[in-house]
């Protein structure tokens, strides 16, 4: 019998899936929230037997706060995954690669009871699954930067919720090593090619993406198909022994 999911990671995941469908199908999928968790909750109900209903409660709300929280601060995280991710603006960047940056920038800034190597940890495992090989990475790069910056503001105030840094600021023209991750501009961004829907060549891609939306389908309850997790390599044998 497999193990269960852990319920926050299960809740990060159904985060990143409805986020991901906004992208795709626009402000349309807002209204299903409550349909697409009450359609997963019962899925999992079913398909497993170790979870109790005390727990996938806890995974639909949790999953809610963080969706909510994403939408409703929207503006100020992606100013601080542009801010840190210089060369990337965001709409060159993976449809999953910047939600899994989303999710996890409000749980740093908002939740401060969750560990920040908790929440770094679970986004770069999450990357990794689905998105690409470099993914893991990127997010990676960004979201220390963030702690840094997030650890310092948090001196004075351990109980602030930051604000973005702004071009120009005395953080932007800081040489500490919280000051921005260097990206190569000449890719076409981590993710981009196959890294749920950002294209190769990263914007050309979006805007492909946008200009063509998925046909909704009601059974879906508001999923956009993200890829398939992606699984290990098994590691190649040698063809015979090694002579010393």
């Amino acid at each position: 019998m497999a193990t269960p999911v852990r319920r926050r990671t299960r809740a990060r995941e159904l985060g990143l899936r409805f986020l991901y469908s906004v992208e795709m199908r626009g402000d349309e999928a807002l209204s299903e929230l409550d349909a697409f968790l009450a359609h997963h909750i019962r899925g999992e109900e079913e398909e497993t037997e170790g979870n109790s209903d005390s727990d996938q409660v806890e995974v639909a709300h949790y999953a809610r706060k963080l969706i909510e929280g994403v939408l409703n601060n929207l503006d100020s995280l992606n100013r601080w995954i542009e801010f840190i991710a210089r060369n990337w603006r965001l709409e060159r960047m993976a449809h999953l690669d910047r939600n899994i940056l989303r999710l996890a920038m409000f749980e740093l800034l908002h939740h401060p009871e969750v560990p920040f190597k908790v929440v770094i940890n679970e986004a770069i495992d999450i990357a990794k699954r689905y998105s690409t090989a470099q993914s893991g990475s990127f997010v990676n790069g960004i979201l220390d930067r963030a702690r840094i910056l997030i650890q310092e503001a948090r001196e004075t105030d351990p109980d602030a919720v930051p604000d973005a840094p702004q071009s120009g600021s005395k953080d932007s023209e800081s040489e500490s090593p919280a000051r921005g991750v260097d990206f190569p501009a000449s890719e076409g961004g981590p993710g981009g090619s196959g890294g749920g829907g950002g294209g190769s060549g990263g914007a050309r891609g979006d805007a492909g993406n946008r200009g063509r939306p998925r046909p909704y389908d009601a059974k879906e309850l508001g999923d956009a198909p993200m890829p398939r997790p992606t699984r290990p390599r098994r590691p190649r044998h040698p063809q015979g022994p090694i002579n010393s």
